[in-house]
């Protein structure tokens, strides 16, 4: 019996904020609400370990244009730490290098903390997807290799303790972008004298987005076609950051066009464009010579076109 032919893929445009599983990878989650969608086109704006949980923009259509505006922003975790136990990958996916016996106390956990607050330098892991001559450096780790790295300079704006017990604790950060909480959870380890590796992280916030707005791959599957689509976010909704420019029709049919506008501003700076109606045109960035050019234009929808 031939099964029934899946309908063609649609044009669907918008951000999905899903709450990733763990156990999954982020490219497997994108894929899966991809389906879900029938969308033409999707992608993610950055990857979480299969490890992990939590706040995941998945990005379609049009919106896809600007999945790298997260790339740089500051974001937020809740982890998980096995105190005592310090793995080669720094998680509990890692072999057990060495077991210490837990001896501190809070004035210890104090002291180690404060020495992680503010500008820091990370060496990152071997365990992660950094490249080198073209290969990942967590296949070089596969195969025993430890490569030579560069400490690099990371920010952490808030780092403090949620809970402890035993050899277990939870801890909350807000970090800049390029910090491994991996690597952090074991430096914490080393500076508290006993050693620890990651058990569970969460990814709670980018940016101005939250984990709390956030919805699971099994809540999205349980809903109707419709009640899925009302789910997404416009297309503009990963650039809340960038000051807006309401454009007359005339300048609306000349951006549109591919055509700058007479515009004075800072050599530059970016601005997101709507037209005299309220619809979102795209990204634009200033010229020294004052003009307004655009550098991201959304294409117009068919009509009745999927639009979150």
């Amino acid at each position: 019996m031939n099964k029934p032919r899946r309908a063609p893929r649609r044009r669907v445009d918008g951000v999905l904020l899903l709450d990733k599983p763990t156990g999954i990878s982020s490219n497997a989650a994108l894929q899966k609400a991809r389906w879900l969608f029938n969308a033409e086109k999707a992608g993610h704006t950055g990857t979480l370990d299969p490890l992990a949980t939590g706040l995941l923009p998945l990005c379609f259509g049009e919106a896809t244009k600007f999945a790298g505006e997260l790339l740089d922003a500051d974001k937020s975790y809740r982890a998980t730490l096995r105190l005592g136990v310090t793995t080669d990958s720094a998680d509990s996916d890692g072999s057990i290098l060495l077991t210490r016996p837990v001896e501190i106390d809070a004035d210890k956990w104090r002291v180690a903390m404060a020495d992680f607050r503010g500008r820091i330098d990370q060496v990152p892991p071997m365990h992660s997807a950094l490249k080198r001559n073209g290969k990942p450096l967590y296949e070089y780790a596969r195969q025993g290799i430890e490569l030579p790295r560069e400490a690099r300079r990371v920010t952490i704006h808030r780092l403090e303790l949620v809970s402890w017990s035993g050899d277990e604790a939870v801890i909350e950060v807000d970090c800049s972008k390029g910090t491994y909480v991996r690597t952090l959870a074991a430096d914490l380890g080393e500076a508290l004298g006993c050693g620890a590796h990651l058990i569970a992280l969460r990814r709670t916030r980018i940016a101005d987005l939250a984990v709390a707005d956030a919805i699971s791959l099994e809540q999205l599957e349980a809903l109707p076609g419709p009640d899925r689509d009302a789910r997404l976010s416009p297309v503009d909704a990963l650039l809340a950051a960038v000051p807006i420019v309401r454009l007359n029709a005339l300048e609306t049919e000349r951006f549109t066009h591919g055509q700058g506008i007479r515009w004075e501003d800072t050599p530059g700076t970016r601005r997101r464009l709507y037209a005299a109606d309220g619809r979102f045109l795209g990204l634009a960035e200033q010229s020294a010579d004052g003009w307004l050019n655009p550098r991201r234009l959304i294409a117009p929808g068919p009509e009745g076109a999927e639009n979150g």
